[in-house]
């Protein structure tokens, strides 16, 4: 990755997380929780995409493996929550490590 790539990349992030936290609002709201993993599953493939084009084809790959692990708790709510936050862990950890990126200086 290119160091002049990462401010993009960081804003590409930051959107996707802003979008994932807008699904999970509006599936709560719904309390459709089948059509909010729908929504999520969509919203994935979109963002595989989006950090592959930003970030580097290594972090869209890893991206795309996250398969966040089943939950038994016999509460679609609180399952959708740990489905979302599987998705939100990482992607705020890729930002962190993006903005820790050291930039050029603008003369060099």
């Amino acid at each position: 990755m290119m160091p002049q790539e990462v401010p993009k990349g960081l804003a590409v992030i930051q959107q996707q997380i802003k979008e994932l936290d807008a699904l999970a609002k509006q599936t709560i709201e719904d309390l459709n929780t089948v059509a909010g993993e729908e929504r999520v599953a969509k919203w994935k493939a979109r963002t595989v995409t989006l950090i592959t084009e930003a970030v580097g084809p290594a972090e869209g790959q890893k991206f795309a493996t996250i398969q966040p692990g089943p939950s038994f708790t016999n509460d679609l709510v609180e399952e959708f929550n740990d489905l979302i936050d599987g998705y939100r862990t990482p992607l705020a950890a890729l930002a962190k490590r993006l903005a820790a990126t050291p930039r050029p200086s603008p003369g060099a």
